[in-house]
């Protein structure tokens, strides 16, 4: 194996160490703006926060559904339950997802919005580092060629 390739096949597990720090960032921001001053302005950036940031989380998971975990599951059948774990945590988390998109559309409370967030910040957290027990050493011999964007999503 040449450098290159060792660097790429490392790279996978750097880059979803990396994705899931943005989107950790990004959750932070969403609950800052709920947390903060006028509720106007609060209510205005959380629609663009929100939007982005659910978008963004939904995109990573539908890529790692998509792409990651096939070739996990064909290099590693032993992970096949784990991944099944994982997916079913996708489904739980876009649901509370589109609670809080529900909830954003129709103008709910600031604490009605953070006990969104706090749900959506628990369930994130807990599966992100699930994932990261279960695979990051899997990913760091595994063989995609694909771009890491489409994988893993667009943060």
């Amino acid at each position: 194996m040449t450098e290159g390739e060792k660097t790429r096949l490392v790279a996978w597990s750097q880059e979803l160490r990396a994705v899931h720090g943005r989107l950790r960032e990004a959750l932070r921001l969403v609950r800052d703006t709920v947390d903060g001053g006028d509720p106007l302005e609060a209510s205005r950036d959380l629609l663009l926060f929100c939007h982005g940031f659910c978008s963004a989380l939904t995109r990573h998971h539908q890529g790692e559904d998509r792409e990651l975990f096939p070739a996990i599951a064909a290099a590693h059948p032993e992970l096949r339950d784990t991944l099944s774990y994982l997916r079913q945590d996708h489904s739980m988390i876009e649901h509370l997802l589109n609670g809080l998109r529900d909830a954003v559309d129709h103008a709910a409370t600031p604490e009605e919005l953070d006990r969104h967030l706090e749900g959506i910040a628990a369930i994130m957290e807990s599966h992100f580092r699930y994932e990261e027990r279960q695979l990051l050493a899997v990913l760091e011999s595994l063989a995609l060629d694909a771009d890491p964007r489409e994988v893993l999503g667009p943060l």
